[in-house]
């Protein structure tokens, strides 16, 4: 229970405040303020990274169908770029699957490959996810294999890279491997340009159990190759989220040559990526500048100052992104507003209640002790409105 005498405890500085601990004590927090991120010259050359952009809902919109911010959400994407970082767009980090719709989805790719031009050649800069998600008729790998060639056409249109996203109605209809080989080879076989494949465990979406035909992790392994190495021309890389380094670090190295493993293990990812593979992922949207200067020091063969950047940042990633996992993103959006990228903490469908006060909480507090709260000031007067809206202060 939080106390009176709690409530009253003196404020000896703007940077200074209680925070809610367990048990409904409040304790005092003075934050240590931002560390000094250089500014990226260019992309890394050691890895090709991605950041999966969260999107910023329009505050004053209905709940459904979704309505974006977008001068917000757009100059979000700037800010990543100008990272140094490329941009996974329109996947489940923007609530695909969670809210955001089709034809917002339809939007936002094209919108965003049009701000990609000023930074360069979208398909180098922007990947954006391809899925069956406005079909949710479609209940076999024909009507399937339909549903992704609409999303696959509006993407390549664009300019950007495609990612061919899991598909639920796939996971629901396919009676084993082959109904998945089936529809991603009539997909891979007219892609104009290479491509990502996406395989996301069931810890982001409990709907994905099985995919790519069984349950057992290594036969749906064993089928994913098979499929990788039959179209391996028309595969960019393969985007892994399964939070298991070990498999992830055995299939890397059973890809053919040429095709990348980008992982997507919010967990582990500094140890993933200085042993060789590439990312795409959900916390490098929070984490953009960190990210950007440990790649840095990569690029140079500072592994030491690689190691010191990216392991100061895995407190907070693991904080984001414990279970359930899939309610990630709201940790994400709560950052970008804490750091002065957006002025509300609102998300499509209502998923900043996602998670609890105390989990945000120690989200704010890891963040600070990462050096990822450029304005100090602004962070603490933010963290102080939430917890007296929550009724904590």
């Amino acid at each position: 229970m939080i106390t009176r005498e709690n409530r009253v405890l003196r404020r000896p500085g703007r940077r200074f405040l209680l925070l809610p601990a367990p048990g409904g004590a409040l304790e005092p927090y003075e934050l240590k303020g931002p560390y000094a991120w250089p500014r990226a010259e260019g992309l890394p050359t050691s890895r090709v990274a991605y950041a999966a952009a969260h999107v910023v809902a329009d505050p004053l919109a209905e709940p459904a169908p979704a309505s974006l911010d977008w001068d917000t959400t757009l100059a979000y994407r700037r800010h990543l770029w100008s990272c140094g970082l490329r941009v996974a767009d329109a996947m489940d980090t923007a609530q695909r699957g969670a809210g955001l719709d089709w034809d917002t989805t339809r939007e936002l790719v094209r919108r965003s490959a049009a701000e990609a031009k000023a930074f360069g050649d979208p398909y180098d800069l922007l990947a954006c996810g391809a899925g069956t998600d406005h079909a949710p008729e479609a209940d076999s790998p024909a009507a399937i294999a339909d549903a992704y060639e609409e999303q696959v056409a509006v993407v390549e249109q664009t300019g950007a890279r495609v990612i061919l996203m899991a598909s639920r109605q796939l996971a629901a209809a396919a009676r084993g491997p082959e109904d998945y080989h089936e529809v991603y080879g009539r997909l891979l076989r007219q892609t104009s340009r290479p491509v990502i494949l996406h395989w996301l465990g069931e810890m982001f979406d409990p709907r994905l159990a099985g995919y790519w035909g069984s349950g057992d992790a290594d036969e749906a392994t064993s089928s994913f190759l098979d499929l990788v190495k039959a179209h391996a021309p028309a595969i960019d890389g393969v985007k892994v989220s399964l939070l298991d380094p070990g498999r992830e670090t055995r299939l890397r190295e059973a890809l053919p040559e040429g095709v990348r493993l980008y992982t997507g293990d919010d967990l582990d990812y500094p140890s993933l990526i200085k042993d060789g593979s590439d990312a795409l992922l959900g916390v490098f949207d929070a984490i953009a500048p960190a990210a950007s200067a440990a790649l840095a020091a990569l690029d140079r063969g500072e592994t030491g100052d690689y190691d010191d950047i990216l392991n100061r940042t895995l407190p907070l990633a693991r904080k984001i992104f414990e279970p359930p996992t899939y309610h990630y993103k709201t940790g994400l959006v709560f950052l970008a507003w804490l750091a002065g990228h957006q002025d509300a903490f609102v998300m499509v469908g209502g998923a900043q209640s996602a998670r609890s006060v105390l989990h945000l909480t120690d989200v704010f507090r890891l963040a600070d002790q990462a050096g990822l709260l450029p304005d100090p000031d602004l962070a603490v007067r933010r963290m102080r409105s939430f917890l007296t809206t929550a009724g904590v202060l």
